[in-house]
């Protein structure tokens, strides 16, 4: 496939955001559950900010890949059957919801509303917490099954890209966050390094698997599938025309097999090991530039890793047009 640098970003950028979003909720069920000084709600509230910004950004890059961006909200009409419709309509609710989280934290609206069990006192910002958590975790399903769904597309066809796209973007976010407490001097620093850790090494996990799938993946469709001939050696020698056209522009990425595979290595590099050294590191030295150089490393290599994901898909379309003449 041919990846469109919008839906690059598109992807990226919520799946920070919503990772981002998902961190300052953890940081503060886990600051309550450790029964850690309360932080300040400031805190919070710019984490918020800062992921309600990517999320923005992201729906922002979205437009560039409409043909007409006008009108862009029937998008939400076939919400029965089409999860970029439940995308569309799942990503404002998660816009809101982090949007009210950072109000009720900014204005410390903090008194409780109940009680879970003897200690457990849930107040107005842990209750939106609780239900953009639900909405970002949806919203991930949502973005992946768009092209988890699409059958013909082999290399996208398998659980592995709903979990690759959750833990990546979680990885992200947590690894932001870590950032985030750095630049501040947050206590909360550590908790979401070793997070980001871990789900960087999960989402390198999921990642490896679903490469060593499609390597032994056996295409349905060949070239002799595609023309109906049962011959064992056909060959194409034209394509029909002498030039370029919508088909070969839109599902082919035009670079050679040796490139994309050198670029599989660069952000199997940037997005996994380094991160990981870099925030290891910043634990020995008690560095706080470290995790902010790790998490702009990380989102280097996603963007690169995005792109490699869309190249990596074979169109069966691509069959008819693998030469000119």
């Amino acid at each position: 496939m041919h990846p469109a640098f919008s839906v690059i970003f598109l992807t990226t950028l919520l799946g920070a955001g919503q990772g981002l979003y998902l961190a300052m909720v953890t940081g503060q069920l886990y600051a309550i559950a450790r029964f850690l000084p309360a932080q300040a709600d400031q805190f919070y509230a710019v984490g918020s900010l800062v992921a309600l910004l990517l999320l923005i950004a992201g729906l922002g890059a979205s437009f560039f890949h409409l043909g007409r961006p006008e009108r862009a909200w029937r998008a939400a009409a076939m919400w029965r059957t089409s999860w970029l419709s439940r995308e569309v309509i799942v990503l404002p609710i998660v816009m809101a919801l982090v949007f009210a989280y950072g109000v009720a934290h900014w204005f410390e609206w903090t008194q409780p509303l109940f009680q879970v069990g003897a200690a457990l006192q849930v107040d107005l910002t842990l209750l939106l917490g609780v239900l953009g958590t639900v909405a970002s975790l949806a919203l991930f399903v949502c973005t992946a099954m768009i092209y988890a769904a699409v059958r013909f597309l082999q290399e996208w066809h398998t659980p592995l890209t709903v979990s690759n796209f959750l833990f990546l973007g979680a990885a992200s976010g947590f690894m932001l966050a870590a950032a985030y407490s750095a630049y501040i001097g947050n206590p909360l620093v550590t908790f979401y390094g070793t997070w980001a850790v871990i789900l960087t090494l999960v989402g390198l996990a999921s990642r490896l698997a679903h490469l060593r799938r499609n390597a032994r993946l056996k295409h349905k469709s060949t070239v002799q599938t595609a023309i109906g001939v049962r011959h064992a050696n056909v060959v194409q020698k034209a394509q029909g025309a002498t030039g370029g056209s919508f088909n070969t522009r839109e599902f082919f990425h035009g670079q050679s097999r040796s490139l994309v595979e050198r670029l599989r290595y660069v952000y199997l590099a940037l997005v996994f090991p380094i991160p990981v050294l870099l925030i290891g590191l910043s634990y020995l030295i008690g560095s706080s530039n470290l995790p902010i150089i790790a998490f702009f490393v990380q989102f280097a290599g996603l963007l690169i890793e995005r792109w490699s994901f869309f190249a990596e898909a074979r169109h069966p379309q691509n069959l008819y047009y693998q030469s000119v003449a």
